[in-house]
């Protein structure tokens, strides 16, 4: 027993356009992890270069959680078709 099981995009109104919103919001998360990784390391940097141990550990985190954050949004498309692969085979 076999069967196809897949979301029917087209039976949504707007699917297009949500297509197109859900693309928007990972290329602006992804700018923005990416904006906020380069100035969060040059602030780790000058702040440790200068001896500002507090603010070095604050954009060390800083750093951490812009790559986790582009990690994610990086990795929700491929995550997204993998479960879809998974829900055509139940």
């Amino acid at each position: 027993m076999s069967t196809n099981v897949f979301p029917d995009f087209g039976a949504v109104g707007g699917a297009d356009q949500l297509r197109d919103i859900v693309g928007a919001l990972m290329m602006f998360a992804l700018i923005t992890s990416v904006l906020m990784l380069i100035v969060c390391a040059t602030t780790w940097a000058l702040a440790a270069g200068n001896g500002h141990y507090q603010t070095a550990a604050r954009a060390r985190l800083g750093v951490w959680l812009a790559c986790g954050t582009a990690a994610l949004a990086g990795a929700g498309v491929a995550f997204v078709n993998f479960l879809l692969g998974i829900g055509a085979d139940l």
